[in-house]
């Protein structure tokens, strides 16, 4: 499988022959692996090693000065981790077998072909980007501490799911490999897509979100990997596409789920050979830039329908982030709420407003199908239509809408699925009463809206007075909790 790398720190390339130096820059350089050093004096090697990092090292053997089977052990001995590649003409058996008991990766021998040294070298790539984001997530999994919290100021959280999920954020930032972000819509993908291009430490190139939903295939190629004049209708003048404004950065593709069968091909090929054709061209480009895609769909489900690549959701999905919705950490309603109040205040120039209790035990009542993104609108709603005092929970009431509630009461009855071993509520063979139902029904809104029985009469469709009857006639009968 071809591997979407690039090295974070240099490629040390060290032969005393100026040609050699040169042909396996080129060779490099020509699959988009454009950080490297080259030199030809061997008593470098070690002052370049203990001023910066070196991704890998390849090493001729036979040099003067200090030769390579000698730097060898050196360079393993103070640098175990770092891959050692060597690359001669010496073809003797015996020379290679001693050559990695003393810590090289990999043998090459000269004049290797160019597909060979490319692979090798993006084998040697992947395993270090591998080892580091091991190392990061066995660093994270211990301390549990943010290295980076400043990455996330655009998070609001405190939930443990979500603490998880940055964590493993940080651990993968700095891989060049593919990114998959799933979750509902508002839940905040493009936010984490962000906070993975901040971590990076892609400093050349820029955070490129693009929304392709709807998008047909020519749609897609054009924007994406642009055209030449003249490859179509309307075509006027050559165009980049937003894969080169990206180079160096990272291309966010938002709605990936969406894509055709035609686009998924090409996108496919330019996460395995780096590379794409313009429009009406036959030249391929190489692309430097990162890929994170995010989708609401279950592309599980779409790859077993045939709806989506089978491939292709293998390679996008390396790294895998799994965004929980809003009804999964109801603990982080509070801070979600308070940020809002507070942003909202400030861009509208109004002070910022006191929530009531109430407010909490409400908005803990809904299923927010739109997510954080619903909860923001519902807020800054609140605020642009607030006066003075307290907020008023009337701007809640109406942005839930009485259909929405009763649809959170739906899904908290019953699943997505249609069977009947996922119903949550179920019966025995004698059925209950009425009166029995009715009793439970109001016991456990009464639980969820904390005794608050305007909660409770909005959940349950009826009014606040016909609610205050049924509870005085089964309390007559029957206490009721809260």
């Amino acid at each position: 499988m071809s591997i979407n790398l690039f090295p974070s720190f240099p490629v040390l390339i060290v032969d005393d022959e100026e040609h050699v130096l040169k042909s396996l820059s080129g060779v490099l350089k020509s699959s988009s692996i454009n950080n490297i050093i080259c030199t030809k004096d061997s008593r470098e090697v070690l002052e370049i090693l203990s001023k910066q990092e070196i991704e890998i090292i390849l090493l001729d053997l036979t040099m003067p000065y200090i030769t390579g089977e000698e730097l060898l052990p050196i360079i393993h001995m103070d640098f175990p981790d770092l891959p050692i590649i060597i690359i001669t003409g010496n073809t003797e058996v015996s020379t290679a077998v001693e050559c990695m008991k003393m810590g090289a990766a990999d043998y090459l021998v000269k004049a290797v072909e160019d597909s060979k040294l490319i692979a090798t070298v993006k084998r040697a790539i992947e395993i270090q980007e591998l080892k580091m984001e091991n190392i990061t997530l066995k660093k994270h999994f211990f301390s549990n501490e943010l290295e980076h919290p400043e990455a996330f100021s655009e998070i609001v959280t405190g939930n443990d799911r979500m603490r998880s999920i940055l964590l493993y954020v940080e651990a993968i930032a700095k891989s060049a490999q593919s990114v998959l972000i799933t979750g509902e819509t508002g839940v905040g993908k493009e936010l984490i897509a962000r906070a993975i291009h901040s971590l990076s430490g892609r400093k050349c190139g820029t955070f490129l979100p693009v929304n392709i939903a709807g998008f047909d295939d020519n749609m897609f190629a054009d924007t994406l990997f642009g055209h030449r004049k003249g490859s179509f209708t309307g075509a006027d003048q050559a165009r980049s596409g937003l894969i080169e404004r990206a180079s160096g950065g990272t291309m966010f593709l938002d709605e990936i789920g969406d894509l055709s069968h035609a686009s998924q091909v090409k996108l496919l090929r330019l996460l395995e050979a780096q590379e794409y054709f313009p429009l009406g061209s036959d030249m391929a480009k190489r692309s430097e830039a990162r890929i994170i895609v995010a989708t609401n769909r279950d592309l599980n489900k779409a790859v077993r329908s045939g709806d989506f690549r089978k491939d292709l959701f293998y390679r996008l999905s390396i790294h895998h982030i799994h965004l929980p919705p809003l009804k999964e950490r109801m603990d982080d309603l509070p801070l979600l709420i308070e940020h809002f109040l507070k942003a909202s205040a400030e861009e509208l120039g109004k002070k910022k407003p006191t929530p009531p209790p109430e407010l909490f035990t409400l908005l803990g009542t809904y299923h927010f199908p739109g997510n954080i993104r619903e909860l923001k609108s519902m807020v800054f709603d609140a605020v642009i239509k607030h006066k003075s005092g307290t907020l008023s929970l009337e701007a809640f009431k109406n942005a839930m809408g009485q259909e929405n509630i009763r649809a959170s009461i739906k899904s908290q009855v019953v699943s997505s699925g249609d069977s009947r071993d996922e119903l949550l509520v179920s019966f025995s063979e004698k059925l209950p009463t009425i009166k029995q139902v009715t009793e439970l029904l109001i016991a456990e809104v009464m639980t969820r809206s904390k005794g608050n029985q305007t909660i409770a009469a909005r959940l349950l469709g009826i009014t606040p007075q016909a609610l205050g009857k049924r509870l005085k006639k089964l309390r007559d009968c029957f206490p009721l909790k809260g």
